[in-house]
């Protein structure tokens, strides 16, 4: 019996893993054209990560949308220096004027509502791509509290208290493994950037399913 056993018992876990496979799918999304803009700032920052050069390949269940587009966006800054919130969920990605939200100096953050909680398997983020820079102190959580005083689950922080690396921004943005967290709220911030103190946002999508 025990012969029998331990093979069967492989041929379970083999089966259950190749359908958990067979329902993901590529995380796919429009990606803007590239466009270089104004003269590069030098990047002196330790332990960046490698400059991006294509997009990830990225698994996600099927039938996984972004959830953000058109969403309610709120901000510690409530009067941007330049744009609009609703900038960052219209699903515009392109790099020139016109197409992003400066918020001011210091720490700063853009909130999301998806209007309901969901199970969240990836967050992509475009601060600025017409020119190389890294923003800092990079936090992305989630959570089912607007106040984010509690029930928070950090899913990326390049700070001095974070695991992440530091990274250049490219047209391809930064995709974010949100490893299936449930939560209604995502709220993203920084501190500023290698060529100013200010911050800013592009587009900010959040793919996953409404929860069960």
């Amino acid at each position: 019996m025990k012969k029998l056993f331990l093979p069967t018992v492989g041929l379970i876990l083999l089966s259950a893993n190749l359908a958990l496979a067979a329902d993901k799918v590529p995380l796919k999304t429009e990606l803007p054209n590239v466009v270089i803009l104004g003269t590069p700032v030098p990047i002196d920052v330790p332990n960046l990560e490698p400059k991006q050069k294509d997009w990830p390949e990225f698994l996600v269940p099927a039938g996984t949308v972004n959830l953000a587009k058109g969403k309610k966006v709120t901000a510690s800054d409530s009067d941007p220096v330049v744009g609009t919130l609703d900038l960052i969920t219209d699903g515009d990605k392109a790099g020139d004027e016109g197409s992003w939200v400066e918020l001011g100096k210091g720490k700063q953050w853009v909130q999301i509502d998806l209007a309901q909680a969901a199970t969240i398997s990836a967050v992509v983020v475009w601060h600025f791509h017409s020119q190389e820079r890294v923003y800092r102190d990079v936090v992305v959580q989630v959570s089912d509290d607007p106040t984010f005083a509690k029930d928070v689950t950090t899913i990326y922080d390049n700070s001095a208290s974070g695991k992440d690396r530091p990274y250049i921004e490219t047209y391809l943005g930064k995709l974010i493994d949100a490893k299936g967290v449930k939560g209604r709220y995502v709220r993203l911030a920084s501190n500023g950037n290698t060529t100013n103190k200010m911050n800013h946002y592009i587009e900010v999508e959040v793919f996953g399913k409404p929860a069960a």
